[in-house]
């Protein structure tokens, strides 16, 4: 793919004519007036993505703060801003991470139908489907006992050690998807270099029936190699003969020479390309504690789910293209009302990590201020995202989201079908009540009339009143099932990519995490000796470096 043309966002004429809207009717806009002004509203802005299964996942944007006009404008800022464009090239192979100079082809990763998928002119597909055709022999092994350790005894207890997307993909699927899991087989996930994680991990363990999956494309990641090193330490502890490794470790990584110098069979290796972006990776051999855990159909069905978005992504039109029109969202709020924020709150418990999966993929991904053309940007790029499942998160933070200065644009998640129709379907009833309630409550508020008829009066009439008019996105999904969750995770995916496109960013590097890597390697060898003071750094961190140091003693 060629250099991209020099332009800024903001030169577009698309996004001075949305500066313009947003000055005469978009800061005024009352989502409440268009509902009265148009009772067509909600059929005309709510999508229903089909799955490939015939399952169904309604996306009600109508709650937004938009019109038929608003809308037209940002989509033809998508079009000025060349986003279908962006989004062949992606899917043609070509190197659209201009910085690392790589293809961004997770996409080929879920290509089920086998089509023709080219990097470099080779075929992807074959290959893609091998490490799959090795996952699904090597986890059917695992959950039927045939796999055993070093005393003949069938594993029970999976161990992923990785980090960044090695890490947060996995942990997050394996716990959506826990009611797909196989009893007995627990899977658990060390990530942080705190020695409390992998310690308090192990504790659970026993080296006999423990699988540890290391998770490392060049399996040199200082993290997760000193936390590999360490459960090896554990294993041997008790198995005593190295030999016992290769039962009892795997390797998602290429270093065929690594893998083998640490003890891992090569056989046991599951590997991925570099066109594979680690927030990106839990649709590869990453995913194979998830593979293991639900069973290798389950995963496939992932898969299938995100294939099924991606078809969409290419083939609908702008004006109905779900993630697109997600992603305009994100950048009318963004770059017009100057919201820094975006909430997502899953009405699921099964989801909680979904929110902290989607900040690394959204804000890894935009948290950039330097255009594909390199240049710096005029505009703000990457939102904040947060969030925690409800209705536990309308105790903490819904009260900004409400009565705050703030305005928080905020997805809401709830699955119809509950995997734990308990009391007669009691509680999903209570927590589908809450989720349609909080959207109603935003969108409406409570003006003084109201509060005084309730009875307030005095100075407490303005702490009851609600302004109401703060935008939410409802998806409302029949039942989160593996191509469900699949079909989700794809939405976001290309709605981040929507955003980067738009505002000219290159989304697939992180050369913002690096910096901070390098100097902590300098900084671990001045820690190795406690008895010499270190006179290097600012003062601050030479007076921290000192401090620790003593104390450490």
């Amino acid at each position: 793919m060629s250099q991209p043309e020099f332009k800024l966002s903001t030169e577009l004429p698309a996004w001075k004519k949305l500066e313009a809207t947003f000055k005469s009717k978009g800061e005024k806009f009352q989502v409440k007036e268009a509902f009265d002004k148009d009772p067509k509203r909600f059929e005309k802005l709510s999508k229903t993505f089909q799955n490939f299964d015939n399952s169904k996942i309604l996306f009600d944007f109508s709650k937004n703060l938009i019109d038929d006009e608003i809308l037209e404008q940002l989509v033809q800022l998508a079009k000025e801003a060349k986003v279908e464009e962006l989004r062949d090239a992606m899917f043609n192979g070509d190197k659209i991470n201009t910085t690392e100079d790589r293809a961004v082809y997770h996409v080929a990763l879920r290509n089920r139908s086998k089509r023709e998928m080219k990097v470099d002119n080779v075929d992807t597909s074959p290959e893609v489907d091998e490490v799959l055709q090795h996952m699904k022999e090597f986890s059917n092994q695992i959950r039927s006992g045939e796999w055993t350790g070093y005393t003949n005894k069938a594993i029970t207890d999976v161990v992923n050690i990785g980090i960044g997307g090695s890490d947060l993909g996995p942990v997050m699927v394996t716990e959506a998807l826990k009611a797909y899991g196989k009893p007995g087989l627990n899977v658990h996930f060390v990530s942080n270099i705190d020695g409390t994680h992998i310690a308090e991990t192990v504790k659970k363990c026993d080296p006999e029936t423990t699988l540890f999956l290391i998770a490392s494309k060049t399996f040199t990641t200082a993290e997760t190699c000193t936390n590999a090193n360490s459960a090896k330490k554990w294993f041997l502890a008790k198995a005593l003969d190295t030999k016992h490794i290769a039962k009892h470790f795997a390797a998602l990584s290429t270093n065929a020479e690594e893998v083998s110098k640490f003890g891992i069979d090569t056989k046991n290796m599951f590997g991925f390309e570099s066109w594979v972006g680690g927030r990106y990776s839990v649709w590869s051999a990453i995913g194979l504690s998830v593979a293991i855990y639900i069973g290798f159909d389950n995963f496939e069905n992932f898969l299938k789910g995100a294939e099924a978005v991606d078809k969409h992504f290419v083939e609908t039109p702008l004006e109905e293209n779900i993630p697109v029109l997600g992603g305009l969202l994100s950048v009318w709020y963004n770059n017009f009302f100057g919201a820094q924020t975006h909430l997502v709150s899953p009405f699921d418990q099964y989801l909680h990590r979904f929110p902290a999966y989607l900040q690394q993929l959204s804000m890894e991904s935009n948290g950039k201020s330097v255009t594909r053309a390199n240049a710096f940007t005029n505009y703000e790029t990457g939102t904040i995202l947060f969030g925690e499942p409800a209705t536990n998160a309308q105790h903490s933070f819904f009260q900004l989201v409400h009565q705050g200065t703030k305005l928080i644009p905020s997805d809401f998640i709830l699955a119809a079908q509950s995997h734990n129709p308990i009391e007669n379907n009691l509680h999903q009833k209570m927590l589908a009540s809450n989720f349609f309630a909080q959207a109603e409550a935003l969108m409406v508020g409570k003006n003084e009339d109201q509060v005084k008829k309730e009875g307030a009066t005095g100075g407490l009439v303005p702490h009851k009143v609600f302004s109401g008019n703060r935008p939410t996105t409802s998806i409302l999904a029949q039942k989160i099932t593996p191509a469900a969750l699949g079909s989700l995770i794809a939405y976001y995916e290309h709605l981040t990519f929507v955003e980067g496109a738009i505002w000219n960013i290159n989304s697939f590097d992180q050369w913002g995490v690096e910096l901070g890597k390098v100097l902590a390697k300098v900084i671990g060898k001045e820690l190795e000796n406690n008895n010499e003071k270190v006179d290097t750094h600012d003062p601050s961190t030479k007076g921290l470096i000192n401090q620790f140091k003593d104390w450490a003693e």
